[in-house]
């Protein structure tokens, strides 16, 4: 088969697969569409651009993306302004207790709540699978061009531009971004053809006013209407610079003096404002409005301000121990980042990158063996360096432009990660093309063409069996409610709630567990009448000396899928709810197994016979963890320190008596620091009711012994009655004064907080 016929048919399997998915995932199921189709609704009914808010409460339906350059939702808004799209807000039907971002055991990981009855091509839901199919050919586009630049990047190994053509097209998540609304899906496509044509720029030895005027122009058009779909569009331009520099050293018949460079510099200029005058033209208003309603070119500091942002900035060893989520949201994480395949799949596709980056480290040694035997100038001194460094560049632009690309954006997401929560792969798709390139550059770029092809042939294959699958083995099943079975220890309840749901039978299993441990129970439902309202089931396991959850569980029935209002008489579910103890539950103790329903809105609950606003279902004993301390635990500080155990005394006060706290540490190494210990009693609003510091002389504690450390914390006298939680940790002062916490790590061995909250205390 010719090599035009395999594209495109690999342009028209991704466009029949980018369709599948664009058409079976629920709406508004797809990664940010819930904030992304607002803004093209918004601008649809001819409204100009929202001003975003700084505070999340008053953000619109769009949250942050107001936040975003507009032209991809002016390109939705002019492809369905002729929908009546008023059903808006009851399509949109937000699911308020969803598990966003967080893989659940026991489901409620739909974004919002979908009404059968709805008519799927009417509406909203019309108009926002209208504006996934544009997406789709968008990501064709993407495919397309990734053939092309690889094409570039690799002559003569037509297998090669092919095979990153398939990887790019069959990667799931690509395909299930390019099959819903997000404005990713323009800037994607814009960054792949500012990268050919830059690339085509270089390697374009002629002088004709084209090549000296018009692809500088196109360039800046193409980047302007990128940097007026997503800011990091913008990075392109430094490429630009590099890529003309390289272009005007060519036609300066290659200099390596000072002066010879200055002057390439100098005649750079004029070709590069050539592209920025039209990005400035394009977009330049964009970053000016941000300028005048946020102070901020970018718009960031209220994006962020809604998104929210991590307690501190995290290090590079932070990020580095979330390197498995963010290779999964590569790969395929569905739904709200919440619905997975499998865990081979992940790791089967992880070790073909591993192979790959090995593979192009051959492959580029390979290509400056051979180029430095080829040079015409020996690496003697620096100017030789300079020379031959340059004219590799400039042979090997496509991969060398490729790799700048992938890099730049990488960092760029290495450094917004360190601020906010959004270590996510997708988030480097706008480099998909140059990924995807060098990706099968070191697959297969080094081997003879036969076993190259079997290679590529062989991954292709299977990621378009597995992108294939995806929407029917995992993304739909995950919206379809489904039944829990009754469990074999069920104990019949019938015990009605109003006049609306019937508690049918419930089981708790296991029925005795210990700290860090999950339990899990099962609750058989039966609606009494039809409801107007919509009911929230709340499942907790109440501590008895502070009167309070322990561990809870809320959700709308049917896994989070079903709004109560939904039900007709005498519907039926069984719901299965998986609570986590934490492995700071003070025990022994006998933890109470407490069900109840309560409108979310208004917080009113529903209730059951005898006027009781919940019901008490069982005891589940919770037994102490092995170990020598009392409670044991085990919580690692930053591999300096590990609190084995803790005892709290009295955990139920009046303002103005004394928390007692014992905490057991043990040094993990030889400590060349003095911490001091921090405990706290804080409120929701982060008052603190009661503080205590404690220097402690932790380079003198050899490492594996046990240290008890005591402290008392007055409570306030003002203290209003509640239950807060009690936090502690450890902290040095830096150099400048500036407060250093140690963050605690999981057995992932993963950074998190930097407290640990430990138990809780009841005033009264």
């Amino acid at each position: 088969m010719k090599d035009k016929h395999i594209l495109w048919l690999i342009l028209l399997a991704f466009t029949a697969l980018g369709a599948l998915y664009a058409v079976s995932t629920p709406v508004f199921e797809a990664s940010d569409e819930l904030w992304h189709y607002p803004m093209v609704r918004h601008l649809a009914d001819g409204n100009s651009l929202p001003i975003q808010a700084f505070d999340p409460a008053e953000a619109g339906p769009w949250k942050q993306e107001a936040s975003q350059p507009p032209l991809y939702y002016y390109l939705g808004a002019a492809a369905t302004f002729w929908i009546d799209t008023s059903d808006m807000e009851s399509v949109r039907w937000l699911n308020p207790h969803v598990d966003n971002g967080i893989i659940t055991e026991d489901g409620n990981i739909n974004l919002v709540i979908h009404d059968p009855a709805a008519n799927a091509w009417s509406g909203t839901l019309l108009a926002v699978r209208i504006v996934r199919l544009i997406s789709v050919l968008l990501g064709a586009c993407t495919v397309y061009l990734t053939y092309l630049i690889a094409r570039q990047a690799v002559p003569g190994r037509p297998e090669v531009a092919l095979g990153a053509a398939a990887v790019n097209a069959f990667t799931p998540m690509f395909l299930f971004i390019s099959g819903a609304v997000n404005n990713d899906n323009l800037v994607i496509p814009l960054a792949s053809l500012s990268l050919l044509l830059m690339i085509q720029l270089v390697r374009d030895g002629s002088n004709s006013r084209w090549a000296r005027y018009g692809r500088p122009i196109v360039l800046g058009v193409v980047i302007g209407l990128g940097a007026l779909t997503k800011i990091t569009a913008l990075g392109l331009l430094a490429l630009v610079a590099f890529s003309l520099f390289v272009d005007r050293w060519r036609r300066e018949e290659r200099p390596v003096s000072l002066k010879g460079l200055a002057r390439v510099l100098i005649r750079a200029i004029p070709p590069f404002m050539l592209v920025v005058v039209p990005v400035l033209l394009i977009a330049g208003w964009w970053y000016v409005r941000n300028i005048q309603l946020y102070g901020d070119w970018s718009g960031w500091n209220a994006f962020i301000a809604v998104l929210g942002q991590r307690a501190h900035p995290a290090s590079l060893a932070q990020l580095w121990d979330e390197r498995w989520g963010f290779m999964i949201s590569y790969w395929g994480l569905f739904g709200g980042l919440n619905v997975p395949m499998p865990e081979w799949i992940y790791r089967v596709l992880n070790a073909v990158v591993l192979l790959s980056l090995a593979g192009f480290v051959l492959y580029a040694i390979q290509l400056v063996r051979a180029w430095i035997a080829q040079s015409e100038r020996k690496i003697r001194n620096l100017a030789g360096l300079v020379y031959n460094l340059l004219a590799f560049g400039e042979r090997h632009i496509g991969l060398v432009l490729c790799f700048l690309w992938s890099a730049a954006v990488v960092i760029g997401l290495i450094q917004w990660a360190t601020v906010t929560w959004s270590s996510q792969g997708r988030l480097v798709f706008s480099s998909i093309s140059a990924l995807s390139t060098l990706m099968v550059t070191g697959l297969i770029a080094w081997m003879p063409r036969k076993p190259a092809k079997a290679v590529i042939g062989g991954l292709a294959l299977f990621l378009f069996i597995v992108s294939a699958l995806a929407p029917f083995l995992w993304i739909g099943p995950a919206y379809e409610p489904a039944q829990s079975q009754v469990g074999e220890n069920s104990r019949q309840m019938n015990l009605d709630f109003g006049d609306s749901l019937r508690l049918v039978s419930f089981s708790v299993e296991p029925d005795e567990l210990r700290p860090g441990e999950p339990v899990g129970v099962i609750l058989q439902w039966q609606a009494l009448a039809q409801m107007d309202r919509d009911w929230s089931v709340f499942v907790h396991l109440t501590d008895p000396a502070v009167q309070a959850p322990v561990a809870q569980r809320d959700m709308y029935p049917g896994q989070g899928l079903v709004a109560t209002s939904l039900l007709n008489t005498g519907d039926s579910l069984v719901d299965r709810y998986v609570l986590e103890v934490p492995a700071t539950a003070l025990a022994p103790t006998d933890l109470t197994l407490t069900v109840g329903l309560y409108d979310y809105r208004s917080g009113e609950r529903l209730q059951a016979t005898g006027g009781l606003e919940a019901a008490e279902l069982a005891q589940v004993s919770l037994s102490p963890r092995s170990g020598a301390a009392p409670n044991p635990i085990s919580v690692n500080y930053e591999n300096e320190l590990e609190m084995v155990g803790f005892d709290m005394p009295k955990r139920r006060l009046v303002g103005g008596e004394v928390v007692d706290l014992r905490l057991y540490f043990s040094p993990l190494v030889e400590l060349g620091s003095d911490y001091t210990l921090f405990a706290q009693v804080v409120g929701e609003d982060t008052t603190r009711w009661a503080s205590m510091d404690l220097p402690l002389p932790t380079s003198d504690w050899p490492a594996g012994d046990v240290q008890e450390v005591s402290l008392q914390m007055a409570l306030n006298s003002d203290a209003p009655a509640g239950v807060y939680p009690v936090i502690v940790g450890f902290y040095t002062r830096g150099e400048d004064g500036e407060f250093v916490r140690l963050q605690t790590v999981t057995a992932e061995g993963r950074l998190t907080d930097d407290f640990l909250v430990l138990t809780q205390v009841r005033v009264d």
